[in-house]
């Protein structure tokens, strides 16, 4: 098609799911948040390897399980050596594990701040309908709709009266989409009005227009 700027945004959560579990420092469940630091135990040709995690109240510490009793020969060498030297991006990978962390905690708390890096995939000189490439590597409570209303400076009404006007959809579609958390792969279309393209790509994309464009009228 040649009527469309397409963009992709990665959001990158700041912070990860905090779970709640009885602290015994504490006398109650608090929010433990990840060290980053894993903890390895080898016992014969088994393995152990937990998440280690702080008490945000007292520091008192809890071992996450990543996995428990696991034959040395079962592990794969990239995993392994990521255990080893505590890699970051799989440590992160990890701390942003919902499902593992529903598992072991009796609630967790999740957070919507993030950071959303732009870039440009496509761009016809006059397009007229906006796509947005959703990219999520880590699970965050971060609404469809406080997303596009802050990356786009339009308030959550008035994307909810775009949606329901037709000239904002998703893909996939979902009853009352906007109000979900984000999803890795979903893909938001928005018909634009030709007058207000400037402003629109300046938000969709984070680049300054070129001075010398001029809206088309």
């Amino acid at each position: 098609m040649c009527n469309i700027l397409r963009v992709r945004w990665t959001v990158i959560p700041r912070t990860a799911p905090e779970p709640r579990i009885a602290c015994s420092g504490c006398g109650g469940p608090r929010p433990f948040r990840s060290s980053g630091k894993i903890r390895l135990n080898a016992n014969g040709r088994t393995l152990d390897a937990w998440l280690i995690y702080r008490c945000s109240s007292c520091g008192n510490t809890w071992n996450r399980p990543i996995f428990e009793r696991r034959n040395v020969r079962d592990v794969d060498r990239a995993t392994l050596e990521a255990l080893q030297s505590n890699d970051p991006d799989r440590v992160r990978g990890w701390a942003f594990d919902l499902d593992a962390l529903r598992r072991k905690a009796q609630s967790v708390d999740e957070y919507a701040d993030a950071d959303v890096r732009k870039e440009v995939l496509i761009e016809s000189d006059a397009w007229t309908v906006l796509e947005i490439d959703l990219a999520v590597p880590f699970a965050t409570g971060f609404r469809l709709d406080r997303l596009l209303a802050r990356e786009l400076g339009i308030t959550r009404s008035g994307l909810q009266s775009a949606c329901d006007g037709m000239r904002l959809r998703t893909e996939p579609q979902h009853p009352g989409i906007l109000r979900k958390r984000i999803k890795d792969g979903t893909r938001v279309i928005i018909a634009v009005d030709a007058k207000s393209r400037l402003r629109w790509r300046a938000a969709a994309t984070g680049l300054p227009n070129d001075p010398g464009a001029a809206e088309i009228g």
